[in-house]
C-alpha cells in the first residue's frame, strides 16, 4: 500500500488546466456503423483545421482460447507456442479490422495513430487513455436502444466517465446525435475565487456563512451531507427499493432525446452504488487518480455535481411539483458552502433542482420499473437454463474427452505398426531402384549404339539424295543453258512468307498475289499467280523465260521460281511502287522533283533495251506507275514483263518499224490508242504509255484527261505552276515546260507523230539529267549502299563470285571454300552439311556486276 498523498486544496489544483492535445480521437467497436463516425469526424474536423487523428479500438484481453467443442481453456493451461500463435491470430483479425479506417484516415491525407487498448471496461479504457493523452476532442457512436431491449448505453457512459475538459460527440448514421460539451465550451474557464471573498453573489445576503472547511475531508463530508438531505424527499418505497445512498446517472444525448425519454420515465436509472459499484468505479476510474490529483473520491464528487448541472435543462419540461419540492428549490444551498467552495454550492443547487423532477416523475417510473424487473427475471431464467446447459455439455465433453483418449492411444499403436511397415517397404524400394539405375544405364548404351546407327544412314541418305540432285541440276543445265535462275521449292517458298501471312501481303493483280519473303537470308517479293488458268500459265512461262535470259540495271531482278507452283521471285522493292509514291500512299513523303527527272530517264532507258534486244525485240505493253517499282534510293526498276510479247525481225529489215498484231491488252489510259483500234503492236505503243507517266511525274494527278489539262495550261505560266505537283519542291521552270512538253508529243494519237525513243527521247532526257545532277549536288546526296543479297554472311561485304552451297545460302566462293577447309558446318545454321559441293549462282553475280559498273 502506498502512503497516503498530503492534500491540497481543490483551487490549486484546478488553477493550472492540462495543456490540450491537438488530435481528435475516433471510438470505434470494429463494425459496420463505426466507418460512420469515422466519415463524420473526417468531414467535420478537417476543414476546422485538424490534421491529427487519435483511432481508439478497444478488445477484451486474452486470458481463454475457444476449443472446437465449444469450450474455452485458460492460458495458463496451455503451452506458450499454442498461446502465442492464438495472440498472434488476434492480433491478425485486429489489423484486418482496422485496414478500411486506416485507408479512409490515409485518402483524405491527414495523419492517424491506431490506438489497440486491451480491457474487459472499454468504458473505463477510453476515458483513461484521454486523460492520459489530454485530448479535447471524441468522437463515438450512439448506442441504439429498444423499448424492448436492454442493451448497456455505451455512449452515455462514456461520455459520463470521459474528463470534463474533452468534448464528447455522438454520432448517429453518419449525423451528429449529441454532444456533451467540456467545462471550458460550456460555462467557460474554471476559476476558483479568492478566499477573501466578502460576498457570495448566489446566496442571501442576510443568511449567514457556515464555516470553512479546512480540508479536503471536509469537502467530501459536505457532498455527503447534500446528499443525504436530498434523499429523504424520495418516495418511501423506492427509497426501501434504492438504499440509503444512491448514484443517478442521466443520458446525456441531443435535447429531442432527453424530452422524450424524461416523457416516458426513462430519462434516468437508479443504480445502487453499493460495493460492487464502488469496486466497478475504481476499476473504471483508475486512471484518473493521476490525472485528478485529488484522488477517485473527488473525482466521483466531481462527476456526481456535474451530471445534475447538465440535467439542469431539464427542470423545464416538469408539468407539476410538489410542496415539499418547492421546499427543496427555494432552499439556500449556497448557505452550505464557504465562499471558495462557490462552483460545489452551484452544483449541490443543480443536484436539488434535478431530484424535484425526479419525485414528480416517480408514480410514472413506477410501471416502469415493475416492467423492467419482470423482464430481469425472464433474462434470470434464461441465464439459468443457459447454465444447466452449460453443465451437460460440460459431461458430454468429459466423456467425449475420454472417448478422445482411448482411440488416441488405439491410433498409436496403430501407427508404430505402419512405420514398421513403412520402413519395410523403404529397404525394398531402395533395393529396386538401384536394380532400375542399373539397368536404365544398359539402356542408355543401347539407345545410343542405335542413335549413332541411325544418324550415320540418314547422313548417308542425305548424300545420296543431294548427290541426285545435283546431278539433276547438271543435267538440266545442259538441256536449257541459256536459262539461269534460283529454283525454290515450294516449301520454301512457304516458310518465307509465313504460310503466305496477310501481314507479308504487298500487293494483288489480277495475275496473281505479291508476298514478302525472306529466303536464305535474303529479302525478296514473290508473286503467286491465281492457279488453274492455262493463259496465266503461258504468262508465268515468258516472263520467267524474258527475266532469266535478260540483264538490266532498270528491270526487276529475278532470284528464283517454282515452276511446279507458278511463284516467281524477284528482288524487294524497299519504296513500293511509283504510283504509290504519287498519291502518296500510307503517308509516305513526296518525291522530290529531280528525282522525278531522273526516274523517267531510267524508265526511258529500259524500254530501249527491251526494244533493241536479240533475237527479238520485246515489247513491254503495260508499262505504268504501278508497274515502276522504286528501291530504297529511289532507283526505278520495270516488273510485271509478263505481257510482254516477242515480235521477230529479219535482218533485211532490221531499220524498218517492227509490228505484230496481238489482242489489245494492258491498262485503260495507258494503252495506244492506234494499238487500241487496229490491234497492231509497235515499240511506240511502249512510247505512248511513257508519256502518260511523265505528265503523272510532273503533275501528280491520275492518268485520265491527263494529255488535255496539260496542254490547256502548257501555254499560261500562272496555269502550269499551278497544275505542277508542288510538293515535290521548287520546279524549275523552263526545264519542267521542257519535259511536259516532251511527255505531250510521247501521247499523240497517230504513231508516226511521237518520237523516236532511242533518237529524240532519250538524248531530250540527257540533257534535262544535267539539272538533275546539279540539284542533288547541291542537296550533297549520300552515295547508296549495296543491296542486302549482295552482301557475304562470311565477309560482310560485296560477293565477287557468288556460289551457292549445300546449305542453301549463297557466299562469296572464296570465303567459304576457306571455311569448308576447316568446318563441315553451316557457317550461318550451325548444322552438319550433307556435302562440300558449291553452285555458282550466276544470276546473281550479273546483278553485282551491274550494280558495281553504275556506282
Amino acid at each position: 500500500m502506498e502512503g497516503k498523498k498530503p492534500a491540497r486544496s481543490l483551487s490549486e489544483h484546478l488553477s493550472l488546466p492540462p495543456t490540450p492535445s491537438p488530435a481528435v480521437a475516433v471510438a470505434i467497436n470494429g463494425k459496420k456503423k463505426s466507418k460512420y463516425v469515422a466519415f463524420w469526424a473526417l468531414e467535420k474536423f478537417i476543414p476546422e483545421g485538424f490534421s491529427d487523428f487519435k483511432l481508439i479500438y478497444v478488445r477484451p484481453p486474452v486470458t481463454y482460447i475457444p476449443t472446437p467443442m465449444g469450450n474455452a481453456i485458460s492460458i495458463s493451461e496451455l503451452r506458450a507456442d499454442v498461446v502465442s500463435a492464438y495472440r498472434q491470430e488476434v492480433d491478425w483479425n485486429t489489423n484486418e479490422t482496422l485496414r478500411p479506417y486506416k485507408k479512409m484516415f490515409e485518402r483524405r491525407k491527414v495523419r492517424v495513430e491506431i490506438l489497440v487498448l486491451e480491457s474487459h471496461d472499454p468504458v473505463a479504457a477510453i476515458a483513461e487513455e484521454i486523460a492520459g493523452t489530454r485530448v479535447t476532442k471524441l468522437v463515438i457512436g450512439m448506442s441504439l436502444r429498444g423499448f424492448f431491449s436492454r442493451k448497456i448505453d455505451m455512449s452515455s457512459m462514456i461520455a459520463t466517465a470521459v474528463p470534463r475538459f474533452c468534448t464528447v460527440y455522438v454520432v448517429s448514421k453518419g449525423k451528429l446525435a449529441s454532444v456533451r460539451p467540456s467545462d471550458s465550451d460550456a460555462s467557460g474557464t474554471i476559476r476558483i475565487e479568492r478566499i477573501e471573498r466578502d460576498s457570495f453573489t448566489s446566496g442571501s445576503t442576510d443568511s449567514p456563512s457556515p464555516r470553512v472547511p479546512s480540508d479536503y475531508q471536509d469537502f467530501l463530508s459536505f457532498v455527503s451531507e447534500a446528499q443525504s438531505r436530498v434523499s429523504h424527499f424520495l418516495p418511501p418505497a423506492k427509497h426501501s427499493e434504492v438504499g440509503s445512498s444512491a448514484v443517478v446517472q442521466m443520458d446525456t444525448s441531443s435535447s429531442e432525446t432527453d424530452q422524450s425519454e424524461v416523457s416516458t420515465g426513462r430519462a434516468m436509472q437508479i443504480v445502487p452504488s453499493g460495493g460492487n459499484e464502488e469496486k466497478k468505479s475504481n476499476t473504471s476510474n483508475e486512471s484518473f487518480s493521476a490525472s485528478f490529483p485529488m484522488g477517485a473520491e473527488a473525482y466521483h464528487a466531481m462527476s456526481f455535481a456535474s451530471k445534475w448541472r447538465d440535467h439542469e435543462d431539464r427542470r423545464s419540461i416538469m408539468s407539476s411539483s410538489s410542496s415539499n419540492n418547492h421546499d427543496i428549490t427555494n432552499m439556500d444551498w449556497g448557505a452550505v458552502v464557504p465562499e471558495n467552495y462557490s462552483f460545489v454550492s452551484h452544483q449541490a443547487s443543480n443536484m436539488s433542482e434535478g431530484l424535484l423532477s425526479v419525485h414528480s416523475v416517480t408514480n410514472n417510473n413506477q410501471v416502469n420499473l415493475n416492467f423492467e424487473i419482470e423482464k430481469l427475471r425472464a433474462e434470470l431464467k434464461h441465464v439459468q437454463e443457459m447454465y444447466a446447459m452449460a453443465q451437460t455439455e460440460t459431461v458430454d465433453a468429459s466423456q467425449k474427452l475420454t472417448e478422445l483418449n482411448q482411440r488416441k492411444h488405439e491410433e498409436s499403436e496403430k501407427l508404430m505398426e505402419l512405420k514398421e511397415k513403412e520402413e519395410l517397404a523403404k529397404d525394398t524400394a531402395s533395393k529396386e531402384k538401384q536394380r532400375y539405375e542399373e539397368t536404365m544405364k544398359e539402356a542408355e548404351k543401347v539407345k545410343e549404339r542405335m542413335m549413332k546407327e541411325a544418324l550415320r544412314r540418314r547422313e548417308a541418305e542425305i548424300k545420296a539424295e543431294c548427290d541426285a540432285k545435283e546431278k539433276d541440276k547438271l543435267q538440266a543445265s545442259l538441256v536449257s543453258p541459256g536459262i539461269q535462275y534460283q529454283h525454290y521449292s515450294w516449301e520454301e517458298i512457304a516458310a518465307a512468307t509465313s504460310d503466305f501471312s496477310e501481314d507479308l501481303k504487298i500487293g494483288m493483280g489480277a495475275y496473281g498475289t505479291v508476298y514478302k519473303c525472306n529466303l536464305h537470308h535474303t529479302t525478296g517479293a514473290v508473286k503467286v499467280l491465281h492457279a488453274g488458268e492455262t493463259q496465266l500459265s503461258k504468262q508465268f512461262d515468258q516472263e520467267l523465260e524474258i527475266l532469266s535470259k535478260i540483264r538490266h540495271p532498270h528491270l526487276v531482278l529475278l532470284l528464283g521460281a517454282c515452276p511446279e507452283r507458278g511463284c516467281l521471285v524477284y528482288e524487294y522493292m524497299d519504296n513500293g511502287s511509283l504510283d504509290d509514291r504519287l498519291m502518296q500512299a500510307n503517308d509516305t513523303p513526296a518525291i522530290p522533283w529531280f528525282e522525278r527527272f531522273r526516274i523517267a530517264l531510267e524508265v526511258a532507258s529500259a524500254l530501249v533495251f527491251l526494244h533493241k534486244s536479240k533475237p527479238r525485240p520485246i515489247i513491254h505493253r503495260d508499262l505504268k506507275p504501278g508497274n515502276i517499282l522504286l528501291d530504297h534510293n529511289f532507283v526505278s526498276k520495270l516488273g510485271d514483263v509478263g505481257l510482254s510479247t516477242m515480235v521477230n525481225q529479219d535482218d533485211a529489215a532490221s531499220k524498218l518499224t517492227v509490228f505484230k498484231k496481238t489482242s489489245p491488252v494492258g491498262t485503260l489510259c495507258y494503252i495506244d490508242p492506234e494499238y487500241q483500234r487496229t490491234g497492231i503492236i509497235s515499240p511506240k505503243s511502249d512510247v505512248y504509255s511513257l508519256g502518260i507517266v511523265i505528265l503523272q511525274l510532273i503533275t501528280g494527278k491520275p492518268a485520265i484527261a491527263i494529255t488535255h489539262v496539260v496542254e490547256e495550261a502548257i501555254g499560261d505560266d500562272a496555269e502550269f505552276m499551278a497544275l505542277l505537283d508542288m510538293k515535290a519542291g521548287p520546279w524549275p521552270i523552263s526545264e519542267t515546260r521542257e519535259l511536259a512538253a516532251l511527255g505531250l508529243c510521247c501521247t499523240e494519237l497517230r504513231r508516226r507523230d511521237r518520237p523516236d525513243l532511242k533518237d529524240q527521247i532519250i538524248p531530250a532526257l540527257e540533257r534535262l539529267r544535267k539539272v538533275v545532277d546539279k540539284a542533288q549536288n547541291l542537296i550533297g546526296r549520300t552515295p547508296s549502299g549495296p543491296p542486302s543479297h549482295f552482301i557475304c554472311p562470311l565477309l560482310k561485304g560485296v560477293m565477287n563470285e557468288p556460289c551457292v552451297a549445300a546449305d542453301g545460302y549463297t557466299y562469296d566462293r572464296e570465303a567459304i571454300q576457306d571455311w569448308l577447309r576447316e568446318n563441315d558446318t553451316s557457317p550461318v545454321t550451325n548444322l552438319p552439311l550433307p556435302n562440300k559441293n558449291l553452285l555458282a549462282n550466276y544470276t546473281l553475280y550479273s546483278a553485282i556486276m551491274e550494280w558495281k559498273s553504275n556506282k
